[in-house]
């Protein structure tokens, strides 16, 4: 469910769970960082996933008020390919290094904030999101592909540091 629906709780919880997430990530020992779990997803991999959806998000939306066309989750890919994508982008992010997916996630989240920072309240929540071909406005697909992506990390983090210390 959506925490937001206006740009100021948008703002507000894009910032809240980024801090949340921030503190877990500092929090994973070196020696997991990099460690697949059953699936053969590392921490790494999550981190960079998560950053890569934010440009993902931003890239519909231009292409959206562009006229363009918008292809979700990427052209090529519909969302019942999902697990095929995850692991495409896996394979295409198989080279960055921790530090280089923390770098990502930050610049990406930095291009997030300033990206809702730019909106007014009317351009977030005032009508669906062009070439998305639903009711999700844009404020709610950012709040997707950031807070509430940055929520099931820290959250999937936790476990897997909790597991690992066990």
């Amino acid at each position: 469910m959506p925490a937001a629906t206006n740009k100021t709780d948008l703002t507000a919880v894009t910032l809240k769970e980024f801090a949340k997430l921030q503190v877990q990530l500092d929090a994973v020992p070196g020696e997991l960082r990099l460690l697949p779990d059953d699936d053969g997803t590392s921490l790494k991999d999550i981190v960079g996933h998560r950053a890569h959806w934010i440009d993902l998000f931003l890239g519909w939306y231009a292409d959206g008020q562009a006229g363009s066309a918008v292809f979700f989750p990427a052209e090529g890919y519909k969302w019942n390919d999902l697990k095929r994508y995850n692991a495409d982008l896996r394979q295409a992010q198989s080279a960055l290094s921790w530090d280089g997916a923390r770098n990502m996630l930050n610049e990406n989240h930095a291009k997030l904030t300033a990206w809702i920072n730019t909106r007014s309240n009317a351009e977030l929540y005032g009508g669906p999101m062009k070439g998305a071909n639903n009711a999700w406005t844009p404020g709610r697909w950012a709040e997707a592909a950031g807070p509430s992506h940055y929520r099931s990390a820290a959250k999937y983090i936790r476990a897997r540091i909790k597991s690992f210390a066990a």
